[in-house]
């Protein structure tokens, strides 16, 4: 109250303002000027990485970073930048100190209302301890039960999220410890902290990147960007600016990705929070999150219940004044309708109902970080899925194969079971032998007990899958390699775009066969003949646009399209013949042209299931992926994301014939963004894409990118779910409402970003999720409304005491027992509650109109439900107080005297006279 009484009034020393208030504006403003500079920083943030070093000559960057490329900085050089720049390290965000963390729970939300009873309740005592020495503690004992159940689910709440948000360390993790650099001509191991802008670093296969590199030498240099980037293959590497976007073209390496194969040496071009990854880290860690729908709705709900108390403690205030009631009593009265209105037992009931949702999900392959994400995953209204491992099987799988002039359909199940193709055919014997010899993937030793595609092998993804499909369709790939011993052979490498070995023939009259797979375009351009039914015929014009055709068509459903040749070298290279790889020393042209094979990283079975039930259960789906469009599309189209027979504008212009440009976007139900012309965008363009197509797919997106389209579907009023493994996904995974990450594939940081974490990394799982979670919204309600119906008849009897001065019917004891004991168990129970048959079929809740606790919920627990449970409770009153003597109408105005502990002679209905002890 001193405080509110300064307000008005004028101190001397506001009059003569001394100089250290002065500077307050100035603070004020310095303040705000940071607070702006933030919100910059995280918008440029937002932004994609602007880099031009990838597009310099050598001569260009040597100047650009004063660098000599043979012999490196100078030491001195070196530290000088290093003072300047500071360590190549990401810089931890501020962290919130674990007893804050403690402390929101204690006192946040529904908490500071059940504290606000028992700061009440304490009051309350202590004014009738100084005013009446004989007064009950009937008020000190609801305090202190009040202040210890919020105490107990305060810690409890706090043990469930205390494992969370450890976003920075896990980026910690990523950066290796030791960097080679060459400095003033000597090679020196120095720790990654110390590399500087300029530096000259080495990197050989199994080494993690330690800053980013502008490439200026490689040898047979292959990366996995898959953190960064979503591409599954490892990337080659090479010093050739080859595309415009820094993340696409293969001059840069990244800090904290993967070099799998080969050496490399680079300039450096940033370090710690300016490289591409250091970006992503400061704008994961730096993104505020909004409350979740469930907070919001407690919040609702506490300004609801405080608004009625409150309403009801002053209206009964007044009341109690004009009755002659004293202002002490009037306040004690004020208090304890305003507390008698507080639910004691419901911040545990939805604790609990939280908590055993949360379980329930967890055995369903749904861990919840956070338990109020539990609930989120009902209110969804849209999901942004990731493709790689969530949508597909993440390993690429044989789809088809073309020989004898027809495309056959192969079997990409993960069960393997079902469809057949001309395995009788010669053609099919030659083009599995190609596949399985000249292949460098191999099955890692001890797996012979698990089944082919379960196992695991070494090798990139395209040869593994030809590995695995090859030992299920035809035989024993380990005994064709040993009767058919590789002699020489050309890696595949980007220039040539080919794989090249050569075997000796254990079986045939001639010694060796070279054999050749690669680039479907390019192994045609070797050949000069073709296999059809095992027998050779010469290239014609007809088979090569059946080539076409079938290339076209492969291509066009997203696979990745391999062509195989062979040639039986004639008996000029016998056994023992030095075949030179380097200067060739044997045929490569005239070779037979065998057949194609494609492959796909195919869908999860249960997905299209799964995106069916999410659209009738009215959530848009889309798919935000690194992949290619094609692919993208071809995915979408086979999981549902893109329904049947709906189009997109190349489609239409398609069938219409005519350019695509010609085209009305909003004609089309369905559309593929590419991430090229997403850049471009505005957001309100953006919004119009989100709002005019109901079947989208954004394709080629960088990790900035796919932040933008969460943070546009929010724009929609939409509650986003997203799903996603990588790095690149952790500012969209924390942006989001929910962000889901993968328990199996999913990165470190994906998974410390996110709410709640796929165990099975199943988008199938989601759907139980998202059930669940509506299935949870529904049961609070109902133990919400079940608790609220105790409020009337534990009020009613206290307004009746007052107005009426009637014998207290009910008392705090008893209340307690009533809120704590006897209702909790029911209203937990029915957290077990199953769900309603159309629980998947409704419409998403609308966060704005559809609360958890309405005003027609509270019309029926008030109006309906308690009035009825007071009128019985009041009628067991009545009755019993009959029975000893005291009817109805002798009860009104008797409070005073059945109170006074020194009246002793109370009489009845019937004359008897009453102790206060009887």
């Amino acid at each position: 109250m001193g405080r509110g009484g300064k307000k008005g009034t004028v101190t001397p020393r506001e009059l003569n303002p001394s100089p250290r208030l002065k500077r307050g504006p100035k603070m004020g403003k310095r303040r705000k000027m940071k607070r702006k500079k933030k919100k910059t920083d995280m918008e440029e943030l937002k932004k994609e990485v602007v880099l031009d070093d990838h597009k310099l000559t050598l001569e260009e960057l040597s100047t650009k970073y004063s660098v000599d490329l043979m012999m490196g900085l100078s030491p001195e050089r070196a530290q000088e930048i290093l003072k300047k720049n500071g360590p190549n390290a990401l810089t931890p965000p501020p962290t919130t100190p674990e007893w804050v963390k403690f402390c929101r729970q204690l006192f946040g939300g529904f908490s500071i209302l059940l504290w606000i009873g028992a700061i009440l309740c304490f009051l309350a005592y202590g004014i009738q301890v100084h005013y009446k020495e004989d007064s009950t503690k009937d008020n000190l004992y609801l305090g202190m039960v009040l202040a210890i159940v919020v105490m107990i689910t305060g810690c409890f709440s706090y043990y469930q999220e205390a494992k969370s948000s450890k976003i920075m360390e896990s980026f910690r993790n990523m950066v290796p410890q030791q960097a080679l650099v060459i400095r003033a001509g000597e090679k020196m191991q120095i720790n990654v902290e110390d590399v500087v802008v300029g530096d000259l670093v080495e990197v050989k296969g199994g080494d993690r990147i330690p800053a980013d590199l502008r490439l200026i030498s490689t040898q047979g240099c292959k990366v996995d960007n898959s953190s960064l980037t979503g591409e599954s293959e490892p990337q080659t590497r090479s010093p050739d600016f080859t595309h415009e976007n820094p993340l696409e073209t293969r001059n840069i390496c990244f800090f904290s990705t993967n070099c799998v194969e080969g050496t490399a040496r680079g300039i450096v071009i940033a370090t710690g929070d300016s490289t591409v990854m250091g970006r992503i880290a400061t704008l994961t860690s730096g993104l505020v999150v909004g409350k979740t729908p469930i907070a919001a709705e407690i919040e609702h709900f506490i300004q609801l219940i405080t608004g009625v108390a409150v309403f009801l403690g002053v209206s009964f205030f007044v009341l109690s004044l004009i009755l002659g009631y004293g202002w002490l009593e009037a306040v004690i009265f004020l208090i304890g309708i305003i507390v008698a209105n507080v639910p004691e037992g419901l911040l545990a009931t939805v604790t609990v109902c939280l908590t055993l949702t949360a379980k329930r999900m967890a055995r369903k392959n749904c861990l919840v970080k956070n338990l109020e994400a539990v609930e989120t995953l009902g209110s969804t209204s849209t999901i942004c899925s990731d493709k790689t491992g969530t949508l597909t099987q993440n390993r690429m799988t044989v789809a088809h194969m073309w020989f004898d002039k027809t495309i056959y359909e192969a079997d990409t199940s993960e069960e393997q079971t079902g469809k057949t193709f001309a395995k009788g055919s010669t053609t099919w014997f030659i083009l599995a032998r190609i596949a399985a010899l000249c292949n460098r993937a191999d099955f890692k030793p001890n797996q012979e007990t698990l089944p082919i595609a379960k196992r695991a092998t070494t090798g990139d993804a395209s040869e593994s899958a030809l590995l695995k499909f090859i030992e299920q369709s035809y035989s024993s790939v380990k005994e064709m390699r040993e009767q058919n011993p590789k002699v020489a052979e050309i890696p595949f490498n980007s220039t040539n775009k080919y794989q090249m070995s050569i075997h000796l023939q254990e079986d045939g009259s001639q010694a060796h066969v070279l054999m050749m797979k690669g680039a479907p375009e390019r192994i045609l351009e070797f050949c000069s003949t073709y296999l059809l039914k095992g027998k050779e015929y010469p290239m014609d014009d007809e088979m090569k646009k059946n080539f076409q055709n079938a290339y076209l068509e492969l291509g066009g459903l997203g696979e990745r399209v391999l062509g195989f040749c062979f040639l039986n070298l004639p008996s000029t290279f016998s056994k023992g013949f030095r075949f030179n790889t380097d200067e060739i020393n044997f045929p490569m042209e005239n070779l037979c042209f065998v057949g194609l094979i494609s492959m796909i990283d195919p869908p999860r079975a249960a997905v299209p299931d799964a995106v069916g039930k999410c659209r009738s259960a009215g959530i848009k789906v889309i798919m935000v992926t690194g992949d290619h469009p094609i692919t993208a599309k071809a995915i979408a189209k086979g999981v549902g994301i893109i329904s049947e027979g709906t189009e997109t504008t190349e489609d239409m212009a398609a069938r219409l014939q005519v350019p695509v440009s010609q085209t009305n976007p909003r004609e089309a139900k369905a559309i593929v963004v590419h991430g090229s012309d997403l850049k471009d965008m505005t957001s309100e363009q953006l919004d119009e894409i989100l709002k005019n197509h109901t079947e989208i797919v954004f394709a080629r997106t960088s990790p900035q990118q796919k932040l933008i389209i969460v943070e546009g579907c929010q724009r929609q009023g939409a509650v986003v779910a997203v799903t996603g493994d990588g790095v690149n996904d952790s500012p969209a995974l924390k942006k989001a409402d929910i962000g889901i990450a993968m328990g199996i594939s999913g990165s470190d940081v994906s998974k410390q970003a996110a709410d709640m974490i796929l165990l099975d990394d199943n988008f199938a799982s989601i759907v139980t999720g998202v059930e669940e979670g509506r299935l949870i919204f529904d049961n609070l309600k109902k133990s919400i409304a079940y608790t609220l119906t105790s409020n009337i008849p534990e009020i009613t009897p206290f307004l009746l005491f007052i107005i009426l001065s009637i014998p207290l019917p009910l008392g705090t004891i008893t209340i307690l027992c009533i809120d704590l004991g006897t209702d909790m168990v029911p209203a937990i129970s029915l957290a077990y509650e199953s769900a309603e048959s159309d629980i998947m079929k409704r419409a998403p809740r609308n966060p704005k109109i559809d609360n958890l606790v309405n005003n027609r919920l509270i019309g029926m627990a008030y109006g309906q439900i308690g009035m009825i449970q007071a009128l019985a409770g009041f009628f067991t009153y009545f009755v019993i107080l009959a029975e000893n003597g005291f009817k109805p109408i002798d009860l009104l105005g008797i409070r005073l005297n059945w109170e006074d502990r020194f009246f002793n002679d109370l009489e009845d209905s019937y004359g008897q006279q009453w102790t206060l002890d009887e």
